[in-house]
């Protein structure tokens, strides 16, 4: 007989992270709105932990590392194992708890642009500001979430070609396409904002987690949904509800 436990860690854990991810970006969209009122445009997330509600914001990049747990272990227990899907969730993990060290690291926060004498912002300026840091903790908490992107998307690739023969997982594909799509997108967006249009960087690297939190939801949705995954000799599992 299958064992019904392990389902229903799995419903659970994938509930956990779907909500996880719902009050990742509600707060970060309540914290938009309060003091110092950091355009979500062209300033970017990291922004949001500095200043009197950056506590706030550092608890939601913890919360980022403790939704991606829950999505690692709902995953783990889906499907059938592999190279892809265990190379894949080793670097999920390695996003998460980079997202969580964020938190330790303060960013350094961009001084004012510098104007031309014709009022237009130096692009020039500004482009080197996007990726200035002052002190060790911002040089710190750079490296951290631009290794935290890149491994993010590196381990959305793998899981999302896992989930072509991950069974009854295989209806998470396409959602998994289009989010890790948008991800990718957003992600060389923001490569060009830094370069040309650093005005639009808070909103290249806004499209670049749009992606992962959305593949993170779309999947675990997929996984909550499931009745049961493969074992190893291809039975059934028992169906167990929440």
């Amino acid at each position: 007989m299958a064992p019904a436990r392990p389902m229903l860690l799995r419903r659970r854990l994938a509930t956990a992270a779907m909500i996880g991810v719902v009050l990742y970006v509600v707060v970060d969209v309540i914290l938009q709105f309060l003091p110092p009122y950091y355009s979500p445009i062209s300033e970017a997330e990291s922004n949001l932990a500095v200043g009197p509600y950056g506590w706030v914001m550092n608890l939601n990049f913890l919360a980022r590392a403790v939704l991606s747990g829950c999505a690692i272990g709902a995953l783990a227990l889906s499907g059938n194992p592999g190279r892809l899907r265990t190379t894949g969730l080793v670097l999920f993990g390695v996003a998460g708890i980079l997202s969580g060290l964020l938190a330790f690291f303060p960013t350094d926060v961009e001084a004012e642009p510098s104007a031309s004498v014709g009022g237009e912002a130096d692009v020039a300026g500004l482009s080197s500001a996007a990726l200035a840091t002052t002190t060790g903790a911002g040089a710190v908490h750079l490296v951290l979430a631009t290794a935290g992107f890149l491994a993010a998307l590196a381990a959305f690739a793998l899981l999302t070609v896992w989930l072509r023969s991950a069974g009854e997982l295989r209806r998470a594909y396409p959602l998994a396409v289009g989010f890790l799509l948008l991800a990718i997108a957003g992600i060389v967006f923001l490569g060009v904002s830094i370069v040309a249009a650093p005005d639009v960087l808070g909103l290249a690297e806004r499209i670049c987690l749009a992606g992962i939190l959305g593949w993170v939801f779309a999947v675990c949705g997929v996984v909550r949904a499931s009745p049961g995954h493969a074992l190893p000799d291809g039975a059934p599992a028992t169906t167990v509800s929440l």
